[in-house]
């Protein structure tokens, strides 16, 4: 453990008070320590005012060239295929704006200055004059030809000069800007290798394996070389990471080939094998769940490490995961790096797509209504829809409402480039384009790669049962390998000898890596990436020995008073609102006098602590600054400016920085944002605040696919903390259960005791009853050399209960988390019953036994002889704690389990059997546990107030009557 200190410098300097956000106006907290630059000046000369004299006098020309800026793309060649209907576009005839009628008809001449882009922006090209058929042809052949561009739909005047700009301007033979990379000879052979290598694995894979689902490329090949143009333009731009998530159509291709994935390694798993090392408990994952992070080299020292991140099958979930971990990568240099590098200078998100989930699946617009949000943004994504044109099934007109797929991304006011995927020197071209706009902007931008899938949604589908129209087609045309196999001997770039060459000798090497899995001698090992590397070097896996399972978390008491009192530490002249003074005063005084600590305090000192020690706390979720129970305060507004500080960072001067990310109405997205994360940084406590625990519900796909099984299926350790406000109190239905039931349902913890043995189990969740516990919960998080993710059923009636606080002795050096709370206000010798629970039924139970003490007994349990056994965390399962705390009541011989949650919810079916078998060890024989709770219910809580608190009474009688 690092040294704590009350005094230590800040690594990045003191915050700025406010900042506004895109002219918007939203307020936000901003540091530099969050990745937060002021934006560049993109600063783009206008029109002068010789050039604005001349679109005024050819105003219709201007309304001309604008119009097929707009439409341009509804006439482009965009579907190799043809299915999309190519519309004759009114909108591009010139004489819809009274030009090139009469006499002079298309020989009419224009001045073009200011009104079609032509020479370098800024720079007047004087008396430029055109006739009406130059101006059709030079437009048409920019924005009706492979490419359909969508940029007019920007409310952003600059973006729209700076396309019109690029695309016009780049059309001339001279350029004195900056030119697109020339599709010189080099560059289409090596267009054309990638094309012709992923020709030659698929025909090799369905020879080998014909029965294997393999999602191949077949058709859409051109994703190969989109994604090496895309590359290399980063690479030469000095952006050293990518992030790139992908679902399984051509995953394999770019694996084995642009990814440099060994084909032996991919082998050795299709016949069974594991891609995993040996000796880690792991269960591994499908073939088509692969990974890779090379380093490619993209030559005159320009390299680029391509990381392809795990992903389950649940499209477009692996979305989120790339972006949260490409911030968290940035933030991790931005650290070290010089004082004026951008997010997003060195590290780049790249997110593949199919077209129906892209229109399809709501992770999408979450992700992307986070891309350009303070503390979610990350510089700016490139996707790349992998367009087919039909979803597993279903054509395109049954899986979208609107022309294109997308469109979803004009939300944004995202650029949108389609592309026909027959001609990949034009992909080639759209990705350096759609690069340079990020590059530029750091906003999201799409490519769609239109394409089509020559065999169904897998190799042993039957596609023509339901699109015979378009399997027709499919088979009776030519792939794209082959086509451009004929354009480039035409072009006479290749000769016939060239192309049995690429072939064969790619088919060799996979036949030389084939031969490594089939040969009789010896034992294939395959490839694995090292696991701990990196930031992640010198943490320890769970379930070695050296993993510090249960460490001592306490603090010294001055270091503890001392962030107690920084975070509520005001600045002079800061007004704060009239309620929170006493807030503050609550908070100095429970310090001041050691005792009466409540659950936000005990939290502000567990991250403080944790600053401290350089750890970085990131807390995320909806109104998370205030809490949405008013309780946190960790971001204070003043009320006559409204600017925002946070009294931790200002004040403590730690190494370690609280980010507080107030997110937008999202879980699906934002839980997967701080998931990725946590893959990338073991030195950030990562928190995911739902407002109420059952929201977590829309994140379940991130929770079942990642959360619970990354470590078993790819080895990943995660950090991640899942705080779900959780409890009945009357609220009804919704916002009552974190649906502990379901989170204990994913855990893979152990069903029998052995005294001793430590578990290693996947999730670890707990329901704390006192601030001191939560405390040492999150420290333990960073503290242990082991990442696990964390389930905390939060408090929510707790949080301002006098008898559920803490003395900060509980807090102070030598203390840690409890598994089992006992009851050390009973006489343990005249215990007969041992009352079993969790949560903050205890608090209502003590209550009343209490009552019941000053009162009669009646047919109940004399209340003096009751116990009460808090288990504060359900998984791991404290077999060996529970068991001391049991052993402590040696004359009990009643035993029962109540819960306020119906009896099919909440924790019984996951305790059952762990406390029979604990009782079977300390009375040497079986031994009755009685459930006393709520009977089944399909909802956690009725909406009737009534029938509530008659459940409510029944639940807490049932502790005490007899059995």
């Amino acid at each position: 453990m690092r040294a704590l200190t009350t005094n230590g410098s800040s690594l990045l300097g003191r915050v700025s008070r406010m900042s506004s956000y895109g002219g918007r106006g939203i307020r936000e907290y901003h540091d530099e320590s969050f990745g937060y630059r002021k934006p560049k000046e993109y600063v783009f000369p206008d029109y002068t005012a010789t050039q604005l004299k001349n679109r005024a006098d050819n105003a219709a020309l201007q309304r001309f060239v604008d119009s097929m800026r707009i439409h341009g793309h509804r006439s482009a060649r965009i579907d190799p295929l043809d299915l999309i209907h190519r519309e004759d576009v009114a909108a591009l005839n010139p004489q819809r704006y009274g030009l090139g009628i009469g006499e002079e008809g298309l020989n009419e001449k224009f001045n073009v200055d200011g009104i079609v882009w032509s020479k370098r922006v800024g720079q007047s090209a004087g008396e430029e004059l055109w006739t009406l058929e130059e101006i059709v042809n030079r437009l048409r052949g920019v924005y009706v030809g492979n490419i359909g561009y969508e940029f007019m739909h920007s409310s952003s005047k600059t973006e729209r000069l700076w396309f019109s700009h690029l695309l016009e301007s780049q059309s001339l033979p001279k350029l004195e800007d900056h030119p697109l990379s020339v599709i010189d000879e080099q560059k289409k052979k090596r267009i054309y290798e990638l094309l012709a290598r992923s020709e030659v694995f698929d025909n090799f894979l369905q020879a080998k394996f014909p029965n294997l689902k393999r999602y191949g490329l077949e058709g859409g090949e051109s994703m190969l070389p989109a994604l090496d143009s895309l590359f290399g333009a980063a690479a030469q731009r000095g952006v050293r990471h990518t992030i790139l998530a992908m679902p399984h159509r051509g995953r394999l291709n770019l694996l084995t080939d642009l990814l440099q994935f060994p084909p032996s390694s991919l082998f050795h798993k299709i016949k069974g094998g594991s891609e995993l090392p040996d000796g880690l408990g792991a269960d591994g994952d499908v073939l088509s769940h692969l990974v890779a992070s090379p380093t490619l080299d993209y030559g005159n020292g320009a390299q680029i490490k391509v990381s392809l991140q795990p992903n389950p099958s649940h499209l477009e979930a692996a979305n989120p995961i790339a972006l949260g971990k490409t911030r968290a990568k940035q933030l991790s240099l931005l650290k070290t790096s010089p004082a004026d590098c951008q997010l997003g200078d060195r590290v780049m998100c790249v997110q593949l797509h199919g077209d129906a989930a892209f229109s399809g699946q709501g992770v999408v617009m979450e992700t992307l209504g986070m891309s350009n949000l303070p503390h979610f943004t990350s510089g700016g994504s490139v996707h790349l829809v992998v367009d087919n044109n039909i979803g597993y099934t279903t054509p395109a007109s049954g899986a979208r409402s609107s022309m294109y797929c997308s469109d979803v991304g004009k939300m944004i006011n995202a650029p949108v480039l389609h592309v026909n995927g027959d001609y990949p020197e034009d992909v080639s071209r759209a990705m350096e384009i759609a690069f340079r706009y990020r590059d530029y902007f750091r906003k999201d931008i799409i490519v769609d790669l239109l394409v089509y899938r020559r065999w169904g949604h897998n190799e042993l589908d039957l596609p023509g049962l339901t699109s015979p129209l378009m399997y027709e087609k499919i088979g009776a045309r030519k792939s794209v390998p082959q086509l451009y196999e004929e354009k480039l001997l035409t072009e006479e770039v290749l000769t016939a000898a060239d192309i049995s060459r690429v072939r064969g000798d790619y088919k060799a090497h996979l036949d030389a890596e084939l031969a490594k899995v089939t040969s009789s001698t010896g034992t294939f090992t395959p490839v694995y990436p090292s696991l701990l590397e990196g930031q992640w070097k010198g943490m320890a896996w769970p379930q070695t020995s050296e993993a510090e399972h249960d460490p001592v978390t306490g603090v010294e008491k001055a270091v503890l008073e001392r962030i107690g009192q920084a975070s509520v530490e005001i600045p002079e002249g800061f007004e704060i609102h009239p309620k929170l003074k006493r807030h503050v005063k609550s908070r100095l005084t429970s310090i001041e006098n050691g005792k009466g600590i409540d659950f936000a305090t005990a939290e502000a000192m567990a991250f403080g602590t944790l600053m401290l020690e350089d750890y970085d706390v990131r807390i995320s979720g909806q109104d998370v600054g205030r809490g949405t129970f008013s309780h946190r305060h960790a971001m204070l507004v003043n009320q006559k400016t409204e600017g925002v500080i946070v009294p931790l960072n200002d004040e403590l001067e730690a190494g370690g920085k609280l980010e507080l990310a107030n997110s937008s109405l999202s879980e699906f997205a934002v839980l997967g944002f701080e998931y990725g994360a946590s893959w990338e940084r073991p030195t950030l406590l990562p928190i995911w605040e739902a407002q109420f625990g059952d929201f977590f519900n829309g994140a379940q796909i991130i929770i079942d696919t990642y959360i619970s099984s990354s470590e078993t299926k790819w080895l990943r350790q995660s950090g991640i903390v899942l705080m779900l406000p959780h409890g009945l109190d009357g609220a009804g239905p919704e916002h009552s259960s974190s649906r502990i039931e379901r989170m204990l349902q994913l855990t893979n913890d152990r069903y029998e005791y052995q005294s001793g043995e430590k578990g290693n189990v996947n999730i670890h969740v707990v329901y704390p009853t006192t601030p001191a516990q939560y405390f040492h919960l999150l420290r333990r998080q960073m503290v242990r050399n082991y990442r696990k993710p964390l389930v905390i059923a939060g408090p929510k009636g707790l949080l301002r209960l006098a008898a559920a606080s803490s003395n900060i002795d509980d807090m102070s050096a030598g203390t840690k988390f409890q598994p089992v709370l006992f009851d050390e206000s009973v006489d343990k010798a005249s215990v007969r019953r041992v009352v079993l629970l969790t949560g903050k039924l205890y608090y209502d139970l003590v209550k009343e036994r209490d009552a019941r003490k000053a009162g009669s007994h009646g047919t109940s349990a004399d209340p003096s002889s009751v116990a009460f056994v808090r288990i504060e965390e359900l998984s791991p399962f404290p077999f060996e704690a529970l068991e001391n705390a049991l052993r402590t009541y040696s004359n009990a011989d009643e035993y029962v389990w109540v819960q306020e949650e119906p009896r099919n919810q909440g924790a019984w079916t996951h305790v059952n059997g762990r406390i029979r078998e604990v009782l079977r060890t300390v009375k040497g024989k079986e031994e009755r546990l009685v459930y006393r709770g709520r009977k089944e219910s399909a909802v956690p809580a009725p909406g009737i107030g009534k029938l509530y608190q008659a459940q409510q009474k029944e639940v807490l009688e049932g502790a005490f009557s007899k059995l």
